[in-house]
């Protein structure tokens, strides 16, 4: 039986929002009318553990409730992952492959064991930096997301990030990361 959903899966360490990423995108991917779920995976890891987030998305009830093992979608928030985690595990050849790189892609696809899967690089610490002040890729990301996947509008994530964002943080992050989003959507490649 062929899956009714897609399936991301956040390759990130501690700290730089994975799991706020994951979650986020399911939460909008519900305000555009469809069904998802969005969740992160670590244990008693600290700041700079490797950790993954999960999040599916469907027209339809979803009614798996584990871990993902062949995502079609997978970003990689911490490029240092490559060297030590198979990030690509169970991403088929259709698959797509978001990395926060200032690399070149032969240069990645080198360390990918998936050398088929289609790949998309953003340098989203230099972004984040630039736009929010501090090296925490997720925004960024989720803006590189939308652009190459389409699962969530780019309008549901910013809108998405005002509000959530709007409640903790002061104006100018909120700004911020909304122009780090915008940004991420056009730069990516």
């Amino acid at each position: 039986m062929e899956k009714s959903y897609t399936e991301i899966r956040w390759h990130a360490r501690g700290g730089q929002g994975a799991k706020t990423a994951a979650i986020l995108v399911a939460e909008m991917a519900i305000t555009e009318g469809r069904y998802s779920q969005g969740f992160p995976e670590y244990g008693p890891e600290r700041m700079g553990a490797p950790i993954r987030g999960y999040t599916r998305i469907g027209e339809q009830p979803i009614t798996v409730h584990c871990s993902i093992y062949h995502p079609d979608v997978v970003v990689v928030l911490d490029e240092s992952l490559l060297e030590t985690v198979d990030v690509c595990e169970g991403l088929g050849d259709e698959g797509t492959i978001i990395i926060n790189t200032t690399r070149n892609p032969d240069e990645v696809r080198e360390q990918l064991s998936n050398k088929n899967a289609r790949l998309y690089l953003i340098d989203a610490n230099k972004i984040a930096i630039e736009e929010i002040g501090r090296a925490i890729p997720n925004a960024p990301m989720m803006g590189a997301l939308s652009k190459v996947s389409g699962v969530v509008a780019l309008e549901s994530i910013l809108k998405g990030i005002e509000k959530k964002f709007g409640k903790k943080f002061n104006a100018k992050i909120v700004e911020g990361n909304v122009r780090a989003i915008k940004r991420a959507y056009e730069e990516v490649t």
